[in-house]
């Protein structure tokens, strides 16, 4: 990651010929990216994980780990990205899929930095759905039906984190070739005309064989 290589091999002995196909999808708050993610699971049948919901639901598991990620949450503290991994990667052993969509995730390096080297998987490709701050502010108020007194400063604090945390790894992902920049400020469907250019790209492709070989090793992970 970000200078470093990470390309220590998978032990043989967890190599099965299965291929995983894994896209990160990155944009601000209000961007899009649930609605994108939805739309390209119903046309390209992709498993669409995010790392908000997964947090949540394991929350109301009532399990311990469940628990310990309440208590950091309410004192506003960060889950460690090695906790968010574990969950992604046991979301991922647990369902036949074998294409992903990584909602939100990673969020900044230290979130990239333990996806790589606890999984040792890349991303196929990162879809950035690019928007103006302003048009994700909108849309963000109107989601939240008003009450922009309230919330203007809020919702701008989390646009200042994204700029500081998630767009080094944008222009990171830009830097070898990976990244997919969607002009996101359109309507949904005009978005989502680019969206599908790019994944049906993608789809005729054949996959490289650095895909192969994951879901064994994330079954022994997860235990």
């Amino acid at each position: 990651m970000m200078g470093s290589s990470n390309k220590e091999a998978v032990d043989a002995s967890l190599q099965i010929h299965k291929q995983i196909k894994v896209v990160f999808v990155m944009g601000g708050p209000g961007s899009g990216k649930g609605t994108q993610c939805s739309k390209i699971v119903q046309e390209f049948g992709y498993t669409h994980l995010s790392a908000g919901d997964l947090l949540r639901d394991e929350v109301k598991s009532g399990s311990e780990n469940g628990a310990m990620i309440h208590d950091l949450m309410n004192e506003g503290k960060l889950v460690a990205s090695d906790v968010i991994v574990r969950l992604i990667v046991k979301a991922i052993q647990e369902t036949d899929n074998d294409k992903f969509l990584l909602d939100g995730f990673p969020r900044n390096e230290d979130n990239l930095k333990a996806f790589e080297n606890l999984t040792k998987i890349e991303p196929d490709f990162v879809l950035y759905l690019d928007c103006p701050e302003e048009e994700m502010i909108k849309r963000v108020l109107s989601r939240n039906q008003g009450r922009e007194d309230d919330n203007i400063e809020t919702i701008r604090k989390r646009f200042r984190v994204f700029e500081e945390s998630t767009l080094p790894l944008v222009d990171y992902y830009a830097s070898k070739g990976k990244l997919r920049r969607v002009d996101a400020a359109r309507s949904v469907e005009e978005v989502f005309e680019s969206v599908r250019a790019i994944f049906s790209s993608t789809e005729v492709r054949p996959r490289p064989d650095r895909h192969c070989n994951c879901f064994s090793f994330l079954r022994s992970f997860c235990r």
